[in-house]
């Protein structure tokens, strides 16, 4: 639903990176590119922006 500030494993801030990674994935780029480039190594954090369906506009009609 809401992008995960942390990566549910390990820790790690990994929410500011979902923008970048969204735009890029989107305009075509590799997404394991991306993720290379934006410095996620642990496959951990890797499949928090990966996995991610962004659900918040379909369920905010109920609220």
């Amino acid at each position: 639903m809401i992008i995960p500030v942390r990566c549910f494993t390990c820790g790690k801030a990994v929410g500011a990176y979902y923008e970048d990674f969204a735009e890029r994935s989107n305009a075509g780029e590799d997404p394991q590119k991306v993720l290379d480039d934006l410095g996620l190594s642990r496959y951990c954090c890797r499949r928090m922006l990966v996995a991610h369906i962004n659900l918040i506009d379909d369920v905010l009609p109920y609220s």
